[in-house]
């Protein structure tokens, strides 16, 4: 009897996880436009729906990624992101876009993870080392220096970075797969959180 429930419960656990995702939807129409008409949208994922007879070239459209950011920052290096919040076509699509541009002599992108999305990268100039951290217990870093035309990915949810060790500016494009895969900045979150975590929760865990 024990061993009879033990069986079911497990296909039953199976069943279950078969029908369940993590992940941005799958889509059941042609597109879902997000827009912000509390009055004439459809909510799907997060966002409200336009009406797909009113959708026009410029819910799929955004100009400006061949333009450089300046990087003249703490970190020596700049995200612009493509993802719903500046294309509302993206809605439902699962993938978004990000160019980065880099510092000389170290710029860096530095130590974060995306907690909706897998990474890939390919660089168009200069030359990055690149990086990122497996999950507890291996804690092994996987890292390669990367030339314009390298093509890297980054797996969801894992701890990474790129850095600038040319001595000249750099950039790259990584494409994400989900339209708003969320950044975590490991420095920023541990050390500026609002309200701060607790100094003794931070000396024990860093081992200071």
């Amino acid at each position: 009897m024990k061993v009879a429930c033990l069986y079911l419960a497990f296909n039953l656990l199976i069943l279950a996880s078969s029908f369940a995702s993590a992940y941005d939807p799958s889509l059941l129409q042609d597109f879902c436009v997000a827009v912000n008409d509390t009055n004439n949208g459809v909510f799907v994922n997060g966002k409200l729906c336009k009406d797909p007879k009113l959708a026009t070239a410029n819910d799929f459209f955004f100009s400006g990624l061949n333009i450089p950011k300046s990087t003249s920052n703490s970190v020596g290096s700049v995200v612009t992101p493509v993802n719903i919040d500046q294309i509302p076509g993206l809605n439902t699509l699962s993938i978004s876009l990000v160019r980065i541009d880099y510092a000389p002599n170290g710029g860096l992108n530095p130590p974060h993870t995306h907690p909706r999305g897998t990474e890939i990268l390919v660089v168009l100039e200069g030359i990055l080392y690149v990086g990122f951290v497996t999950s507890n217990p291996d804690n092994r870093l996987i890292s390669k220096t990367l030339y314009p035309g390298d093509v890297f990915v980054f797996p969801i949810g894992l701890i990474h970075f790129q850095q600038n060790v040319g001595k000249i500016n750099a950039v790259a494009f990584a494409g994400l797969s989900s339209q708003n895969p969320g950044v975590i900045t490991i420095a920023n979150t541990v050390f500026g959180s609002n309200l701060p975590v607790n100094l003794d929760v931070l000396t024990t865990a860093f081992q200071l």
